[in-house]
């Protein structure tokens, strides 16, 4: 079909623009990969940029990330406010590497204070930040938080479920927070037959730290100990 000039004109700049946007994705990649493969063992931490340092769930991320760096862990999060800077936060205080992958947000202006530098990375594109949370974690921690906390929480369990990725240990902490959502899924999700009830083994609920911290140690040590066999 004949085409006029601008319509040809209009295909080619989008053409151009899209291919330039596959070299800024490249780019994203490229960056993540060389800087994080030198990061070492980590764990991810996610939980919502809204919440106060006076708010207990702050507090219990900063002594969550505490303990999992003084494991050797370093702590990784979105690099933005509230329970991301708190994990930073947490992280330095037990002399660990603290890593933020920060992407602008409206809610988020500035990346905080309690990044290590040379682990500081921006991003453009959501995919590529969710590719290095995955990739370089040997665990997940959940603290309460918006959309974003759980569209991270639902995409590492449908991996695991899709067996797309190994398991590993993904805790939810704030208790009170989750035990609506998590009557939820039992109720309706698992009674239509939506999921298996074998699929709640892929996370455990708890607002103990220190088991959290034992817990990814473990897995880790043993996943080691596999590859080693």
């Amino acid at each position: 079909m004949f085409q006029q000039p601008n319509e040809l004109d209009h295909e080619k700049e989008i053409f151009n623009h899209d291919a330039w946007r596959v070299f800024r994705i490249v780019s994203e990649f490229v960056d993540g990969f060389e800087t994080m493969t030198n990061l070492g063992p980590s764990v991810s931490i996610f939980g919502s940029a809204r919440l106060a340092p006076d708010s207990i769930y702050y507090n219990l991320a900063v002594d969550v990330a505490r303990h999992i760096s003084s494991k050797g862990f370093a702590i990784i999060t979105g690099g933005g406010p509230g329970i991301m800077e708190a994990a930073n936060k947490g992280a330095q205080e037990a002399s660990g590497s603290s890593c933020g992958l920060v992407i602008d947000l409206p809610f988020e202006s500035a990346s905080n204070r309690f990044i290590d530098p040379r682990y500081h990375l921006s991003f453009r594109y959501f995919f590529v930040r969710k590719v290095m949370f995955i990739r370089y974690a040997q665990g997940y921690v959940f603290l309460p938080g918006g959309f974003g906390t759980l569209d991270e929480l639902f995409e590492a369990l449908t991996l695991i479920q899709t067996k797309k990725i190994k398991a590993f240990p993904i805790y939810l902490m704030g208790k009170d927070y989750w035990v609506e959502m998590l009557k939820w899924i039992e109720q309706t999700m698992l009674s239509y037959g939506c999921i298996s009830k074998e699929d709640f083994n892929m996370f455990l609920v708890t607002d103990d730290p220190e088991e959290v911290a034992n817990g990814i140690e473990r897995h880790y040590q043993r996943d080691r100990a596999m590859k080693n066999f």
